[in-house]
Parts: C-alpha cells; structure tokens; sequence
C-alpha cells in the first residue's frame, strides 16, 4: 500500500468519524441576535438603548460570567481529549499503523492528568467558598427555613403553615364540608 493510498484512506475515515454540524433552534436565535446586533452598529441614532439579559440566561456578574466561560472552556478541553482518544484508537486498528496506540496511550495519561487537576480546582473553590463563609460568620450550610405557625379564626391552637396556607389536620373533619350539587341549589334557592 502506498502512502498515497494511506493518506486517502485516512481522510476518508476524517470525514466519517468527523461529526457534521446540524443547524438547531438555538443556532436560528444566535444568527438572529447577531444579525441585529450588526443592525445597531450601523445605526449610530441618538435615542435610549436598553440592554437587557438574552432570552433564558440569568442576569449574572463579571466573575460568575468568568466562572462560566471557564467551565466552558474546561468541557471542551475534556471533550477534545476524549474524541482525540477515541480517534486515535480507531486508527491504530488498522495494521500497518498501530503506532497509533502509543499515541492513543498517552492521551489515555493526559486525560487522566487533566481529570486530577479539574477535581482538585473544585475541591479548592470549596474549601475557599468554607473559609469565606467562617471569616464573615456565617454558617457553612444554610439554615433550614423556619416553621411558621398561624391560629385560624377565632381557635387559640397554632398550626403550621406552608407558604401562608394553613395545613390540613386529617384528623379534623370538621373542615371539610362536602355537598352534592343539587343540595347547593337547593339551599341557595
């Protein structure tokens, strides 16, 4: 086989394994901002400009926003490890290049490498986000909310409540006052 041939070869596999890009309903929606953004660079008016967070996203801070692109930029580090992996794998079983295992071995190490530091970064923000939290006072875990109790009408006897509506006692029929329709017309009649 020559080295032609090998390079063809390759390709071929390139464009297979390759995954093509799809056009989804978000890729519509980020055209569509940008279309308009270039839209309001060309019209330089004077007049109020509002600037409003994009449709779905939270309205954020520079270092959440920070915090963001970073775990972004992780994922596709560790995305790209694993196809590499996997790429080189699928190539070394082809005989005459399974040198390509080698390559496949060491990625294999890099991924795990990569793994390790991604798992002590988070365990590090942790231990940040706990010592900031005893330096200010606060406790580590937030507290649970507080029962809140209410008397209804004229009883003396507290209930729970929930969100400002009484809880139910099931032992306590006398709430619950059940009629048929046609009994409601009737004493409304």
């Amino acid at each position: 086989m020559s080295w032609l041939m090998l390079a063809a070869l390759g390709m071929m596999w390139a464009a297979f394994l390759l995954p093509i890009r799809k056009a989804s309903p978000s890729d519509s929606v980020k055209d569509f901002e940008r279309n308009m953004e270039l839209l309001a660079d060309t019209d330089r008016r004077q007049g109020r400009w509002i600037v409003t967070p994009r449709k779905g996203m939270a309205f954020v801070g520079p270092r959440a926003r920070e915090h963001v692109r970073a775990r972004e930029r992780r994922r596709r580090v560790l995305v790209f490890l694993l196809e590499s992996i996997v790429l080189s794998f699928l190539i070394g079983l082809v005989p005459p290049l399974r040198d390509m295992w080698f390559a496949t071995a060491a990625l294999s190490g890099l991924l795990v490498i990569y793994v390790w530091m991604l798992v002590s970064i988070k365990q590090g923000a942790q231990a940040r986000s706990r010592e900031r939290a005893r330096a200010v006072g606060a406790p580590a875990e937030a507290p649970p909310a507080p029962q809140r109790y209410a008397a209804e009408g004229r009883g003396r006897n507290a209930r729970p409540t929930f969100n400002g509506l009484g809880a139910h006692d099931p032992e306590d029929a006398a709430d619950i006052v059940v009629r048929r329709a046609r009994q409601a017309r009737v004493a409304g009649a």
